[in-house]
């Protein structure tokens, strides 16, 4: 059965770059649909979804979007009602794979209907932004995103070179199959650098078992993507042991994923066990771009990129909180596992980080706010001890039992 690439773009203005590609990706055996979500002028390439039907989808009048002085409401329409059909394109089995490009309203739209796909879908975004922080656009999915180099705004020697390249990057990806592997249950958990050691030891034991862990580095961008295939229902456990990035949400760091964090499984009705794993420290730039209002507080340069904040009892008495939220949220087995020797390598005896007074602010708002009922386990030792990963890798397994 051939394979489908969809096309999705603004045909008034980038039709003839459209047509350049979809000439060249069936060349290479492969079907297309093109979907116009323009809303100016007419389209200079016929498309097989109009954008008629992508403003309906959206909910909004396509006579009123196209007027000119409601031009965030069409952004928003378009985005929304492409993100509809994108999706019932893909359940229909009509997608296999989808090419968009321009600038920063096409870049906006067509990525807001990738996201909507499932990871492993092939997603190519040509834009003029890709040199830049692409990360509002990308989210937590799989979308690649090449830069045009120039505008997106006709055929010339460059752009052919970008455009014959983008097709064929499509093209290669569809029709590409994926090896075989064994399938087993995914596990997901959460790692930093300063819980490597627990993480590697604890993804061991669970992988005797005979599932497989997937590991996160929890930089902001790290712990979203993880809770997202959580809810997106490709996992049957979790091992939070490193929700640090608690920590920059609550201090305004570089690495935070947000106050969501933590609640995904929960949500998805799936086990975990949740760690204070790295609360002791917020993340910044450079030492020269740590605020004003931090720096006469325990810093560690991590790297000369990185500095670390070592965060006080206020901070980490927030974080326990969440913890114990996200925790009283759950509809299946959870369990709080409290490292009292340390949550994080830095934060061990001797150690920079060693605050036993902090830590102890998040252990007790976590045992003062969680529902009677909730397993909350306090072990002596530090985070990074075989003791402590080797049982929470155990809970887990219990509990997925």
């Amino acid at each position: 059965m051939t394979k489908t690439v969809v096309l999705a773009g603004a045909l008034d203005t980038k039709g003839q770059e459209f047509a350049f590609v979809k000439k060249l990706i069936e060349q290479a055996g492969l079907q297309t649909l093109v979907v116009d979500f323009g809303v100016m002028s007419d389209p200079t390439l016929t498309p097989d979804i109009s954008r008629e039907e992508v403003a309906q989808a959206g909910g909004g009048d396509l006579a009123r979007l196209s007027s000119g002085g409601h031009k965030d409401e069409a952004m928003k329409t378009m985005a929304t009602g492409l993100a509809v059909i994108v999706h019932k394109l893909h359940e229909d089995g009509k997608l296999d794979g989808i090419l968009s490009m321009g600038g920063s309203g096409n870049t906006s739209i067509a990525t807001a209907g990738m996201r909507t796909l499932p990871v492993g879908v092939p997603k190519l975004m040509v834009s003029t932004l890709a040199g830049g922080d692409v990360s509002a656009f990308v989210g937590t999915k799989d979308i690649t995103m090449m830069p045009s180099v120039v505008d997106v705004s006709g055929i010339n020697s460059i752009s052919r070179v970008i455009y014959t390249n983008a097709a064929a990057a499509i093209a290669g990806m569809v029709k590409t199959d994926i090896p075989t592997g064994e399938v087993k249950p995914l596990i997901t958990a959460s790692m930093f650098g300063n819980t490597t050691s627990a993480v590697d030891h604890a993804r061991g034991l669970i992988e005797q078992q005979g599932y497989e862990v997937l590991v996160f580095h929890a930089t902001g961008a790290g712990g979203r993507t993880m809770e997202g295939l959580i809810r997106d229902g490709y996992i049957v456990g979790s091992l939070d042991i490193t929700t640090t990035e608690l920590a920059d949400y609550v201090c305004g760091g570089v690495l935070s994923a947000g106050p969501e964090r933590c609640l995904a499984a929960s949500q998805a009705g799936i086990p975990a066990v949740l760690v204070p794993g790295c609360v002791d420290m917020a993340n910044f730039g450079g030492i020269e771009t740590v605020p004003d209002k931090y720096r006469d507080r325990n810093l560690y340069q991590w790297n000369p990129d990185i500095t670390l904040l070592r965060t006080n009892e206020a901070e980490n008495a927030t974080m326990g909180q969440m913890i114990a939220a996200a925790a009283n949220a759950a509809t299946a087995p959870v369990a709080i596992v409290l490292p009292l020797k340390g949550v994080s390598m830095l934060d061990s005896e001797g150690g920079q980080f060693w605050d036993p007074a902090a830590d102890a602010a998040c252990f007790d708002a976590i045992k003062q706010n969680v529902n009677p009922g909730i397993p909350v386990i306090e072990l002596d030792h530090n985070i990074n001890d075989p003791e402590f990963s080797g049982y929470v890798a155990q809970t887990l397994l219990e509990m997925l039992k």
